[in-house]
């Protein structure tokens, strides 16, 4: 099995939970501007959408599109408890999250990243705006939690944590609402979090 992924992108989600699950996998970093990934291969011939995270499975079957790969990942494993089971009102509610972290907080930090230079400062304000928020009602929500759901992380927390590390490069930063900031450093600590960060090479 291996893992496309461009270092602190979606994908580092993926590969918290392949290491939460206790998956074995490979890893082969894309370079998003030239499309090639790392031993040289035309990344658009394995996804020709361009963008990460894409999952090789050991068959050769592919899964794209983070949210996917996340719950394939919790139904391998389900001892290791990264989402609900089926057909149970928690596990909508797993699959609710997954949607609003992908359409309310990743989607609005795109335009800042990729259209960052062409962007006029009102309109850079504006998706700002809107992230704000949704930080504001999200840290509301967390007010007194630990997880999004239930009493442990599931892969709903592991991608708000990878999306709640993006803020500070389109200038904003969590420590304005002190329960986000509290969660992140939460799932910060968690150890697959970091032997993840570490293979990306995002900390040391």
């Amino acid at each position: 099995m291996k893992l496309y992924f461009f270092p602190g992108a979606c994908s580092l989600a993926c590969n918290i939970a392949l290491r939460e699950a206790g998956v074995a996998f490979e890893m082969e970093k894309v370079d998003g501007k030239t499309k090639k990934t790392a031993s040289g291969a035309d990344y658009l011939a394995v996804n020709p959408k361009g963008y990460v995270p894409t999952l090789v499975l050991d068959d050769g079957q592919k899964l794209t599109e983070a949210g996917a790969i996340l719950q394939w990942i919790a139904d391998q494993k389900p001892a290791a408890k990264l989402a609900p089971a089926a057909g149970t009102m928690d596990r909508y509610r797993v699959q609710e999250w997954l949607n609003f972290i992908a359409t309310e907080i990743h989607r609005n930090h795109t335009p800042l990243f990729k259209f960052a230079e062409k962007l006029p400062d009102a309109s850079k304000q504006v998706f700002r705006d809107e992230l704000s928020g949704r930080f504001e009602w999200l840290a509301k929500e967390l007010d007194g939690k630990q997880y999004l759901v239930g009493d442990a992380p599931t892969i709903a927390d592991i991608y708000l944590f990878t999306v709640l590390n993006w803020p500070r490069y389109v200038g904003l930063d969590i420590g304005k609402w002190p329960a986000l900031k509290a969660y992140h450093q939460r799932m910060a600590g968690r150890p697959a979090v970091q032997a993840a960060m570490k293979a990306e090479g995002l900390i040391k």
